[in-house]
Parts: structure tokens; sequence; C-alpha cells
């Protein structure tokens, strides 16, 4: 390494947030740009380890020390092909991954890990004003040809892979514009769209075409796609989104997250003056703690909603990893994102009975009462605690607790794929479904999932199918169907 003794030398540092008053009037991301000098310190935290577990944690298997040793010596174009051998979307990840390769950081024993994440959003964005990102051209055309049904992470991965070995590649995008959840599910303070667009010029100068709004299924059926393509790819994520059936979910005024953020995303892209759904002026309640509860969090705040609570049904984690969450597995740690940081009341271990009508069919209120986690015969339960019930006031309520898998559309009927009992698409050890020519990547076969698995089954995937066309591939495959997160 550049520094053996950076990681003694140097504590963790992140790039500070803009102020919250001034993000919170625009929708730009809210990060200030990283001191070049800072980030070279924090690259030269990574340690001569023996065995880099975080090249693991990562489901793309990044080559994590390579670009750090790179960054801090100033070697950028070096470090831009090493990330770019694992990983088409950096500036994606960079953005919105987790990082469980920081989790799985030697240095996270006992110290805070390396800012894996930063240094790795650094070398893209410097990839890009250096003009070092420019299209791959395959040097040859296969003649073969396969349609990507999806354009989330892990169709544009498996849509790029292909195209990039000369292979004809269409993605079809049910949506108006290419992108799925990162176009129309990922806020602009979290990802601003020019990041996608630059992305998608790139795929498109390289041979990647792309259809949208066509649904698979209903604008053009599975035989059709079948008859004209030699493979397809199902990347269709996993769209349908857990429901909450207690008395007064058909009031007015309550809206599933995906019902919410899309809108809120086109007003920044001009398409709509005002969203439908706003939280101006309004008490919300936010139910569920995740990362889309977060995106609700964060886009009230910027419509400037009268109050805020966001329910999580599980108890406020702990400070620090307990002893049952050793590294190098995903810490269970309290987190505060930067829409926490903006405001709003966070709620743990609470569970909603009813939603109460203000009398006109409108929602007027939630009555609540606080649990007790507890696990009988391996199995988790939330227990009412007795004593504990109280009302909340809110006119508007966002559901965000999750998704349970690929929807039950046309396409998947017409394909006749079978679907594993949990609702996914069933696939074999090669990302194949029971039809053949016919593919699985993502989410829709994984169920929903972290956007670096999503990018890697698309990689996988693409292998898979280069390798069946062709007789061989010298695609990377970072994993197979079988492989498990360490989170």
């Amino acid at each position: 390494m550049g520094d053996i003794r950076g990681f003694m030398k140097y504590d963790r540092e992140l790039p500070k947030r803009r102020p919250v008053t001034e993000r919170l009037s625009d929708w730009r991301e809210v990060y200030l740009e990283f001191p070049h000098e800072t980030l070279k310190h924090q690259a030269s935290r990574c340690m001569d380890c023996g065995i880099p577990f975080c090249n693991n944690g990562c489901p793309l298997g990044n080559l994590i020390p390579d670009w750090n040793d790179l960054v801090y010596r100033d070697h950028w174009r070096e470090a831009i092909d090493r990330l770019h051998a694992t990983n088409n979307f950096p500036e994606f990840t960079g953005r919105l991954c987790p990082a469980p390769c920081e989790a799985a950081c030697v240095l996270g024993i006992n110290e805070d890990p390396v800012t894996i994440k930063q240094v790795e959003v650094e070398i893209i964005e410097r990839a890009f004003e250096e003009g070092w990102v420019t299209p791959v051209i395959p040097s040859t055309k296969t003649g073969e040809s396969v349609a990507v049904v999806g354009s989330g992470p892990a169709g544009l991965a498996a849509a790029q892979q292909l195209t990039r070995a000369g292979h004809r590649v269409v993605v079809f995008e049910r949506a108006d514009r290419i992108g799925g959840l990162l176009r129309y599910g990922i806020p602009e303070f979290k990802m601003e769209k020019r990041v996608l667009d630059r992305r998608l010029q790139q795929m498109e100068a390289e041979g990647t075409e792309f259809r949208s709004n066509t649904e698979v299924g209903v604008d053009v059926s599975a035989s059709e796609l079948r008859d004209e393509f030699d493979a397809v790819v199902l990347a269709g994520g996993a769209t349908q989104w857990r429901d909450l059936p207690i008395p007064g979910r058909d009031l007015e005024g309550i809206h599933q997250a995906m019902e919410y953020l899309p809108p809120a995303n086109r007003v920044q892209m001009g398409d709509l003056a005002e969203p439908p759904i706003s939280a101006a002026g309004k008490h919300v309640i936010i139910i569920g703690g995740g990362d889309t509860g977060a995106d609700c969090l964060g886009t009230a705040h910027r419509q400037g909603a009268a109050s805020i609570h966001q329910f999580e049904i599980l108890p406020r984690p702990p400070e620090e990893r307990p002893d049952a969450n050793p590294w190098p597995t995903w810490p269970i740690t309290y987190r505060v994102s930067s829409a926490h940081e903006e405001g709003g009341e966070r709620e743990f271990a609470i569970n909603t009975e009813m939603f109460v009508d203000d009398g006109t069919g409108n929602v007027a209120g939630l009555k609540t009462h606080r649990v007790d986690m507890n696990f009988v015969d391996g199995r988790m339960s939330f227990d009412k605690i007795e004593g504990t019930d109280a009302d909340f006031r809110a006119d508007l309520v966002l559901l965000a607790m999750g998704f349970t898998g690929p929807e039950r559309s046309p396409m998947l009927e017409q394909f006749g794929v079978d679907v594993t009992d949990r609702g996914h698409v069933a696939r074999d050890d090669n990302w194949s479904t029971n039809v053949p020519g016919v593919y699985v990547a993502g989410d829709m076969g994984r169920g929903q999932s972290l956007i670096v698995w999503a990018i890697a089954e698309g990689r996988a995937a693409a292998a898979a199918v280069d390798q069946d066309l062709m007789g061989e591939t010298l695609l990377p495959a970072p994993l197979t169907p079988t492989a498990r997160p360490l989170t």
C-alpha cells in the first residue's frame, strides 16, 4: 500500500452535507465536494491486510485495495480501469449502495472502516470529468440478438455486457423513460438524473437500443419476443409492494411509497407542475423505516410537510455492534440518513392497528401500540405491550414496507415461467428459467435486494447468455444464483 501507516495517521472522514436550510430549498444532491487531499488520506487508510474481506463483502467482487492504492498515488486513469473491470455503474453504487464492503473491511474490526464508497464515487466522477468514460464498441458482431426486459440496474448491466460482447441488444421498459427505480424511485437529492442520463448516452453509443413505453405482455407479447430474439433476460425487478390490510385502509390520503415518489420526480423533470400527492402543509406518517421510507421523508420535507413521523415496527437498533452481530456481518446499528438529519420524528417498536376516518372518507389519524419483538420456534413475532395505546394525527400516510416480489403480470403468464414459493421467478444455476432461452436476473429472481446485487446478477446472467449463444464467453461472472451475501 502507498502509506502503510495511513490507517493510524488519519481518522475516517466523509464529505460534509450542505446545510439543512439550504438543501431543503432545492432538490440537488446533499453532499459538498470532497477535497482531493482528504480523499488521498482516506484511500491511504486501506491497510495491507492479508485477506481483503471487502472483496467478498461486495457482491461485485470490486478490487477495492487496488483502486484505493491507485487513488493514493494519483493514478486515476488506472483506478477507473480497475473499478470498471467489476462494476458497470460505480456512479450509481457510489451514491446508492449501503456499502456492505465497508461492513466487511478488516479495519472495521476495531476502528472505523475505510471510506470505500466515497473513494469509489470520486473515481468515477473524476473519470467523467476527464473524458475517460467513452463508448466501448465491440470489434465484431455475433449476429445473435437478446431482449432485456426492464431497465433497472440489473437490466442495464446485462444489456451493457451483452452489447459489448457483440450481440444486438434491445432493452424494453414499460415506463416512458429508461432507468426503472433509478429513474422514478430514487429522489433527485440522492441521485440527480443527469448521472443516469450520461451513462445511458454511453450505452446508446455502444449500440444498445432502448424501447420505452413498451410493456412486454401488453404492447408486445412474449411469443413475439421469443420469435425476434435468440435469448430473453427478465430483469423487471420486485415491484409488488407490501400492503397494510387493516381497518381504514380504503380511506383517502393513504398511499404506497411508489405512488408518491415517482410523481415527485416527474415534477423535477418538468413533466408536472405540481405532484398529485403532496405533503405540503400536511401531517405525514411514513410506515416503514428503511431506505424507501427515508426517501419519502426527504421528499416530504422538501414539499413542506407540517410534521412527519416515521414508524418502524422493529426496536431501535444499538449505536454499536452487539456481540451477536460480529464483523464481518452487516452491522445492525442505528443510522441517520441525510433525510433523518433534516427533521421528523422516528418511532420504533410501534404497530398501527387502524386508520381513523375524519368523517368524510379521508384519513385523520392512526391508532397504534408499542410492541415487543420475540422469537417463537425461530419465527419472529411482535407482541402488544399493554397500556401503550396511542393516537397519531395524520392527513397523509405513506406505506414504505418493502416489496414482496415481481408483479403477477401478463408477461410472466405468457412466458410460462415457474415461480418459487416466495413468488420469485425460478431459475437454475445458469440463470435460466424453465423456459429455454429465457433467463432472469436481479430482484425478479432474487427478491428485493441491494443495487450491487442487481448489477452483479445482471453481469453474471449476461455471461451465461453469452456462453449459451456462442459456446464460450469472456464475460466475467461474479456469482451464481445460489450465492448468498455476507450481509
